[in-house]
């Protein structure tokens, strides 16, 4: 371990219990004892910490959550280590909102301390760590069949092909029965579970060796069929997942399963943007109204989903309600809304990749392309690179 790394490095210690442990694996950087309550003091010192170790048994969880979320609003985060013998959901989303965070489990070793040190405190003192910006897309359908994943990997393949320079992933978080890899014609990768034991193993390293590559130039992660996979991955290995993923990659897709799961509000608290899926029925725009208004009730700071209308029909008459009976039963505007064409997405499905390949000039891929300008066009423009239509 290379001592250079940690010399010099301030590093606040919140938990009497934690001191040696500190003392003994970082005996190179500067080790000051602190509190919940100084944490708001230290930051404002003249120098910030680049490291904060928290033993969340030490305290009260509400105690510790105000800690995090102080943390995150720092113009200069720190690093943050929580000591815990269960990571609760509550905290796993709350170290989400931490750009270098990870979670040490008893017994806790001064070996293991520095190395995760060193780990989280490496990307900061990289020439591009701080300039690195991600964006996070999350995608969930209404119903089953709303066509969640189809929409996902036409954006996915929609910003590999027109953004400059730029890595982009798609997750298929679907662990039980995902259909991405099989959209794409491409093999699972990724084994979530075995990961579950060691969540902080997970770096840019295990990444690569999770990941394929997918046609339309994207690198696709998703996990083999297994009925029992939701029960066997925790949130501290999803987050754990994602925050790497955002280290590595410019744009990261997330095809989100309907089910709710244990974490499923921790990505959507860390999503650039929810998209809800929701196909021209009336049992799927009513399911859709419905979880639009539970995802709008549990996001922080007013964050709002986007409503997506999928398979609209392109004829003046039929038994579909049109866009604008939608969204008189839906209650509210959508934000976007995707032209069916059946024969290019089965099509494309069946011969293995996004429609945008088989068939270029669908109007499928002229929706979706839209729909990626809009979504880009409401972000702050210098943080993207310009799009370059590339739709015949």
């Amino acid at each position: 371990m290379s001592s250079l790394i940690l010399n010099g490095r301030r590093v606040l210690v919140v938990g009497a219990g934690l001191m040696a442990c500190a003392e003994q694996g970082l005996p190179d950087a500067v080790i000051e004892p602190a509190t919940f309550e100084s944490l708001d003091t230290a930051k404002g010192r003249p120098r910030s910490a680049d490291l904060v170790l928290i033993d969340a048994d030490d305290g009260d969880s509400a105690r510790l959550a105000a800690a995090i979320r102080l943390l995150s609003q720092a113009a200069d985060q720190p690093a943050v280590v929580v000591f815990a013998a269960r990571l609760s959901p509550g905290l796993a989303r709350d170290l989400f909102r931490l750009k270098h965070s990870d979670v040490l489990e008893p017994p806790y070793s001064p070996g293991e301390l520095a190395r995760i040190a060193a780990h989280l405190l490496t990307p900061a003192t990289g020439p591009d760590a701080s300039a690195h910006r991600s964006r996070v897309w999350s995608v969930v359908g209404a119903v089953g069949g709303a066509g969640g994943t189809t929409l996902t990997i036409e954006l996915a393949a929609t910003l590999a092909a027109r953004t400059l320079g730029e890595r982009v992933a798609l997750i298929d978080l679907n662990l039980a029965d995902g259909a991405a890899c099989a959209y794409l014609g491409a093999m699972a990768g990724m084994s979530l579970a075995e990961a579950a034991e060691a969540p902080e193993r997970i770096d840019a390293n295990l990444l690569d060796a999770f990941s394929v590559r997918a046609a339309g130039g994207f690198d696709l992660f998703a996990s083999p069929r297994d009925p029992a996979a939701f029960a066997k991955v925790t949130p501290a290995v999803i987050c754990r997942l994602l925050d790497v993923t955002c280290q590595v990659y410019d744009w990261v897709l997330v095809d989100l399963p309907r089910g709710r799961q244990t974490w499923s509000l921790d990505v959507l608290c860390g999503s650039d943007e929810v998209l809800v899926v929701s196909e021209l029925t009336v049992p799927a725009l009513l399911a859709a109204r419905a979880l639009v208004g539970e995802i709008e009730a549990e996001l922080p700071d007013g964050k709002q989903p986007r409503l997506i209308l999928n398979r609209l029909a392109s004829r003046v008459f039929g038994p579909a309600p049109s866009r604008a009976e939608a969204e008189r039963a839906l209650g509210r505007k959508v934000d976007g809304a995707i032209t069916s064409d059946w024969e290019a997405a089965a099509c494309s499905v069946n011969l293995g990749g996004p429609i945008s390949q088989h068939r270029p000039k669908s109007k499928i891929v002229k929706d979706v392309a839209g729909l990626a300008e809009s979504l880009i066009a409401s972000q702050t423009p210098a943080m993207v690179a310009p799009l370059r239509a590339k739709v015949a």
